[in-house]
């Protein structure tokens, strides 16, 4: 019987974790990239957003959210997305920021400025 109040002890904190958890990811803008896997371009991007992210200790401004156009081509339509990479910062819910395919890091990180400390 110990094993199962314990169980259910650690159940019942797991479930308010979770429950804390959506209601700041909510709070976050949420950052989404749409992306293809088979896209240098859109790899060298995400590794630039994580660079930005980490160098200006900004890893919990978003909640990030990655897209793989190929298999989640309904999104890539709903947003009209014609071109990866393309990332989206969306606020509550409407789209805040669209940055399109940006050629550089400082392209991304200038974009990115208003929500970045």
């Amino acid at each position: 019987m110990t094993m199962v109040s314990m169980s259910a002890e650690a159940g019942s904190s797991e479930s308010s974790k979770r429950q804390a958890e959506p209601a700041d990811a909510a709070a976050r803008p949420r950052l989404v990239l749409f992306y293809s896997p088979t896209s240098g371009h859109c790899r060298r991007v995400e590794a630039s957003l994580a660079q930005i992210l980490q160098r200006r200790k900004n890893r919990s401004t978003f909640a990030l959210v990655r897209v793989n156009v190929e298999e989640r081509p309904d999104l890539a339509e709903r947003f009209r997305i014609d071109v990866v990479p393309t990332l989206l910062v969306i606020e509550g819910h409407r789209v805040a920021r669209r940055i399109v395919s940006p050629d550089t890091a400082r392209d991304l990180a200038r974009a990115l400025d208003p929500w970045l400390q």
